[in-house]
């Protein structure tokens, strides 16, 4: 079903951690601070219109918001499901020293050491009016070209697995996971707006423990990578739930 072979590769896992990664960039310092505004800006009105109700567009434009940032995340998946193709011969090479990069991604969240380039920023602006469908999905395609030293390494953490399966299918599978993660929340941000804002600002008291939560994560990450946890975490789900075989 689907194309997608459990047995021989450790899908499941990544899938389950596509899906938090996203949700972890949601939470990150660089997201959660803009979601009101990017709301605003998608549906051409102020906050105030919105927190009122008085906007109705706001719900379908971030859903075209979320299709646009869903369309980058999965033509970079495509992107490096073919690298990992074509380097398939050095597999265990690559997933040594992907798990040893997303280390460092995560000692730098924690704070154990900063990398300077982590906190540049490549940006596609665009000058397309708010208050269109077109413009949110316009907008969605440049948030997520966005490389930003918060979403940058989680995205890049993702990529790396995506690489070391080397399949089509399923790196498609879990980008699609990880702009899931970070998509449905926009939505629920949405169509609960006044409820989201207040939980929104409540999280932003807590931006630095979020950051190395993020952290401790990527070397967890990153260590289960260069040990085969992943894998072996994959078999271990097989033999738990026999019937997670008929995915295959």
């Amino acid at each position: 079903m689907f194309g997608i072979d459990v047995i021989d590769a450790s899908l499941l896992p990544a899938v389950f951690v596509a899906l938090v990664a996203g949700i972890i960039s949601f939470l990150s310092p660089c997201v959660l601070p803009i979601v009101p505004p990017y709301l605003a800006f998608m549906a051409g009105s102020s906050m105030e219109e919105i927190k009122a109700g008085k906007s109705k567009k706001v719900v379908i434009a971030s859903v075209f918001f979320v299709l646009g940032l869903s369309t980058v995340f999965m033509f970079l998946g495509i992107a490096a499901s073919a690298v990992g193709r074509s380097l398939l011969r050095y597999q265990g090479e690559m997933t040594i020293v992907g798990g040893i990069i997303i280390i460092i991604f995560g000692l730098h969240f924690l704070g154990i050491f900063r990398i300077p380039f982590l906190y540049r920023e490549a940006r596609i602006e665009s000058n397309v009016k708010g208050g269109t469908y077109f413009g949110a999905y316009i907008l969605g395609l440049a948030f997520a070209f966005g490389w930003t030293p918060c979403i940058g390494p989680i995205l890049g953490t993702i990529l790396f697995l995506v690489v070391e399966e080397g399949s089509v299918t399923k790196g498609m599978v879990m980008m699609a996971s990880y702009a899931i993660g970070l998509g449905l929340p926009f939505l629920l941000a949405a169509v609960f707006i006044n409820r989201a804002i207040g939980v929104m600002d409540r999280l932003k008291r807590h931006l630095d423990v979020i950051e190395k939560i993020s952290g401790g994560l990527l070397v967890l990450i990153g260590v289960m990578m260069i040990t085969g946890w992943f894998t072996a975490m994959s078999f271990w789900l097989l033999e738990k739930f026999p019937a997670l075989g008929a995915i295959g």
